[in-house]
Parts: C-alpha cells; sequence; structure tokens
C-alpha cells in the first residue's frame, strides 16, 4: 500500500503508485490478508480503540505542552511517533535528540536544558511546531517539512515541501499517524 498527501493536503492511497511522490505506507512483503465488508466497520473500530490517547506515551506531558502552544495533542503524538517512536533517549545521525528530536539549535533557541527530559524536549517541540504554524499560515504539511528540513528549506523551494526524499516521506507519515490519533469526528 502507498500514499502520498497532494499539494491541498488531501492523501492519496494506492496498491499501484503511477507517481513517484508515493511513499510505501504496507510493504509488500506483509502478507495479503482480506477483510470481509462486513467486517471493515469493526476492524476500524477496533484498531481506533487500540489507538486511543488515553493509551499514549507522555500523554500527560504532551497535553500540557499542546495547551500551552495551542498544537493538537495528536498532532505532536504523531510528531513523537514518526521522530522518536517515544524514546526519549532517541539520537539522530545529524544531532537531533530527544522525544521530538530537537536539533541543538532548536533546544537553544527554546531555553532546553536537557534535551533527554521527556517535560523540556515536549515543551519546545510544541513551541517550535506552534511557531512554525504561524509562519506558514497554519499549513500543517508545511509545518511539518520545516520541522523536519528547517524552515529555510521551506522558504527555499518556494513555499512548498523541499525534495529531500526524507522530507517527502516524513510529512505524510506524520499525517497518517495525527488521522490514527485524532478522535472521531
Amino acid at each position: 500500500m502507498y500514499i502520498y498527501t497532494d499539494d491541498s493536503g488531501a492523501v492519496h492511497l494506492t496498491n499501484v503508485p503511477e507517481d513517484r511522490r508515493y511513499a510505501v505506507l504496507i510493504p509488500s512483503s506483509s502478507p495479503a490478508r482480506t477483510v470481509p465488508a462486513a467486517g471493515l466497520a469493526a476492524a476500524a473500530s477496533s484498531s481506533a480503540a487500540r489507538n486511543a490517547m488515553a493509551d499514549r506515551p507522555f500523554k500527560t506531558l504532551v497535553d500540557i505542552a499542546s495547551a500551552s502552544a495551542g498544537i493538537d495533542s495528536a498532532l505532536l503524538h504523531a510528531v513523537i511517533t514518526v521522530e522518536s517512536n517515544y524514546n526519549p533517549r532517541a539520537v539522530s545521525k545529524k544531532g537531533a535528540a530527544g522525544l521530538m528530536q530537537l536539533m541543538p539549535e532548536t533546544a537553544r533557541r527554546y531555553n532546553v536544558a536537557d534535551v533527554f527530559d521527556p517535560a523540556q524536549n515536549i515543551r519546545a517541540g510544541a513551541q517550535y511546531l506552534a511557531d512554525l504554524m504561524k509562519m506558514f499560515g497554519n499549513n500543517v504539511r508545511l509545518a511539518l517539512a520545516a520541522y523536519n528540513a528547517g524552515e529555510g528549506a521551506v522558504v527555499k523551494y518556494g513555499m512548498q515541501v523541499p525534495p529531500y526524499p526524507e522530507t517527502v516521506a516524513y510529512v505524510p507519515k506524520v499525517i497518517d499517524y495525527y488521522g490514527r490519533y485524532r478522535p472521531p469526528m
């Protein structure tokens, strides 16, 4: 299964990608499994129950940071999932660290004394994401692209998601988790 998010924010899914912008969502090495149509609603309900926000790690810290920064807690959980998979000691090859994978300059900008402290890391990551949302007119895709590649890269590429493979894959992945974590309408 493949996914891609277009410039308007619409998410496209397919099993036959006809465009190079699609990224793998479900690897083809997974065994094929069919679900009868009657069972789809039950499967969706079960999946939603498993992904309930109440079960997410660091929920209280995320709730506090999201309220303070004015960012949806489901979006923060999505970023944390993709950035570190809830590992507060995670460190990337490029030097990003902690739950929200803050770069050293970003940690300094948001007064983080200990990047591995979940409360400081989540607070700073939430504020940074809120600032990016303001900078990019509340466009979630562009704010996420800037979170991953830097705000300068988004500006450099004409207020578009930069064509970096990591960023092109990152944005729809976070948006997918965001959709999973948001409460049903």
